[in-house]
């Protein structure tokens, strides 16, 4: 059996998420068998990432500096803020380099049935961001879940009043998609949201 030491890091392994016991103790074998191309190096960008990595004050975002990079870049489109749940969800978007505007992660949804209310997500701040004169639209890019759909109802009744437009990213076929692969709520999604050709 292993030592300790490699037990306490086949541990620490399997607490990633998609990482099973299985997979985090072949993961610690190769670490400890490339120790110096391979764990060494970790160690250090880990320690590195640990000191250097902040949260955005403004978005909610993970960078080096704060406010972040996109929130920094004045040739971001300051008049759209795009709502996501997690900085995972805004990573996404940035791959797909389709939205040059601002983000705000709310850092979760709202659920009655686990306790999680407005005060414990990031909306109040989004609320002052999304009030300011330059800001016109808010976009939704939440999940298509109850929580999701809940979270973006709450913050739009919270919005009502102002000059800023509330939209939601479209449901529906994904480009590819076929329809014998396709959930029943992702059709139904689709048909409601038809437009035409």
């Amino acid at each position: 059996m292993a030592g300790i030491e490699i037990e306490a890091l086949i541990r620490q392994l399997s607490k990633l998420p998609g990482l099973g016991p299985r997979s985090a103790r072949r993961i610690a074998l190769a670490l400890i068998k490339r120790r110096e191309t391979l764990l060494d190096p970790l160690v250090q960008t880990l320690g590195a990432a640990a000191d250097a990595v902040k949260i955005c004050s403004t978005c909610g975002n993970y960078d080096s500096q704060d406010p972040c990079s996109i929130c920094a870049d004045a040739r971001r489109d300051a008049s759209i803020i795009c709502v996501v749940e997690d900085v995972a969800d805004l990573w996404a978007l940035e791959r797909t380099g389709a939205f040059k505007g601002r983000y705000h992660v709310t850092g979760g949804l709202l659920s009655p049935l686990d306790g999680i209310g407005p005060t414990d997500l990031k909306i109040e701040r989004l609320g002052a961001r999304a009030t300011r004169a330059e800001v016109r639209e808010v976009i939704m890019a939440l999940p298509a879940t109850v929580d999701g759909q809940t979270t973006a109802h709450y913050i739009a009744e919270r919005l009502k009043g102002t000059d800023t437009t509330v939209s939601g990213l479209a449901h529906g076929m994904p480009i590819g998609g076929e329809l014998d692969y396709l959930d029943d709520g992702t059709i139904s999604a689709a048909l409601r949201a038809r437009r035409p050709v």
